[in-house]
């Protein structure tokens, strides 16, 4: 039998695709650095072995996957290449994976995880699936009829897939340390579709996606008339967000989508356009409403009574997204945005764009840049977007309890590097204040 041996296990992509072998009967192990991630709780639940990097680790029968942040110069991949083991890239072996499989590829510059996690949701509730999320979450089935999958552009590593059907829910420049311009994100999207099979879903309401040119069917979703599916007569209510569907100007039904914002409003559109094209029941389709959400999407906690959020916003959209869906879920609070800038190339190149996203939070503390070991850091700090902000401040670590003071407002911790410190640091710190004086702060 293979030993599927994961290099890089605990990184979001290669631990969901470890829980997908593991849930389809391979044997799987892998290895990574000492530090504990987000994904190694699943891991061991799953009774996965997780090693410290070591030559030691590669065996002769042994199938190895690594993972992209790491280069041939790793001491494990230079041993199996030494050996001459089958090995594989991750996105180079899901690619081939999913070929066993009705393949729907979910890819955009936001939202693809959100999207990727409603729609195996959704699915989930009516069929035998298999399901990679970015979040770390990932199942295999024998039996799986669907393969549901996120799809990431960086560095074009969605090349690497043929699926069946993708959902495209943007295109946005973003990861200006590979992608040189807009043009170059078209173009890797371009070959994207090009590469889909047997049918697109894409938001006709976004101007880049509009100029797609494909080989196989489009369905367009969007706020606006022109699209296939079109969502109209949206109310927010305790339960989310409600709105009509109209499928080519007919009314199709009403749904309930435990989220707010208009990106998930999209998001959910997306998911509904497949589901309707792949002939599911307007029923089966609508059981969206009990989805609960991804790990590290608008992720919510209340400490006293305030409500803390953990988010990966990294990208200024993104961000303006984030906090529009607090707004709307707590129309009544102030909104405190934590932000933790992602690498020193995205800083420098969205440094106005992060000011004016930031600016429709009431309060703004930033953290120190999340820099990559791959990048030069120059001379950007946190003080070159904070000069930006009026009235922010630079959070330290070690003084989160100035937070206390926005004793029954939203908090959002938001960030792709490791922010989830600065949120830890401060629930720690609540730990050993009275329960009446975080209340009267």
């Amino acid at each position: 039998m293979i030993t599927y041996h994961f290099i890089g296990i605990k990184g979001t992509g290669m631990s969901a695709l470890a829980h997908i072998l593991h849930d389809s009967g391979e044997k799987v192990q892998g290895s990574d650095v000492e530090k504990r991630f987000f994904t190694q709780e699943a891991l061991e639940k799953n009774n996965i072995p997780i090693l410290p990097f070591s030559e030691n680790n590669i065996k002769d029968e042994y199938t190895i996957i690594a993972g992209n942040a790491f280069s041939d110069d790793h001491i494990e991949i230079k041993e199996a290449k030494r050996r001459g083991l089958t090995f594989y890239r991750y996105h180079e072996f899901l690619g081939e994976w999913l070929k066993q499989f009705t393949s729907i590829a979910i890819t955009g510059a936001h939202g693809k995880t959100s999207t990727t996690g409603l729609l195996a949701h959704v699915l989930d509730q009516t069929y035998p699936i298999s399901y990679l999320i970015g979040d770390g979450t990932g199942k295999g089935h024998v039996d799986s009829k669907y393969f549901v999958f996120e799809a990431c552009e960086y560095r074009r590593h969605f090349l690497a897939y043929e699926p069946d059907y993708a959902i495209m829910t943007n295109i946005d420049f973003d990861h200006p340390d590979y992608f040189t311009s807009i043009n170059d994100v078209f173009d890797a999207f371009q070959s994207m579709a090009d590469r889909v099979k047997k049918g697109i879903v894409a938001c006709g309401d976004d101007e880049q996606l509009q100029q797609i040119k494909t080989k196989v069917p489009v369905m367009y979703y969007g706020f606006a008339d022109s699209n296939d599916f079109q969502a109209q007569n949206v109310k927010e209510t305790k339960e989310g967000t409600q709105f009509d569907v109209f499928v080519r100007n007919t009314y199709y039904d009403t749904v309930t989508v435990p989220m707010y914002g208009d990106h998930n409003i999209l998001n959910a559109l997306s998911v509904i356009a497949i589901c309707h094209y792949e002939g599911m029941h307007a029923e089966e389709i609508k059981k969206l409403n009990s989805f609960q959400g991804v790990k590290r999407r608008f992720t919510e906690k209340n400490v006293g009574k305030q409500i803390l959020i953990d988010d990966y916003a990294h990208h200024p959209k993104e961000i303006t997204a984030t906090i529009d869906s607090a707004r709307k879920k707590y129309p009544d609070k102030s909104i405190v945005a934590i932000f933790q800038p992602h690498t020193y190339t995205r800083t420098k190149t969205f440094l106005q764009e992060f000011a004016e996203s930031l600016g429709h939070a009431d309060h703004v503390y930033l953290c120190d840049i999340f820099g990559s070991a791959r990048e030069d850091n120059g001379k950007l700090t946190i003080k070159d977007l904070q000069n930006l902000i009026p009235k922010s401040s630079v959070l330290d670590i070690d003084h989160t309890d100035i937070l206390l003071q926005y004793s029954e407002d939203v908090l959002i911790f938001m960030g792709a590097g490791d922010i989830q410190k600065f949120q830890k640091a401060y629930e720690e710190r609540v730990e050993y204040v009275p329960s009446k004086k975080l209340k009267n702060a």
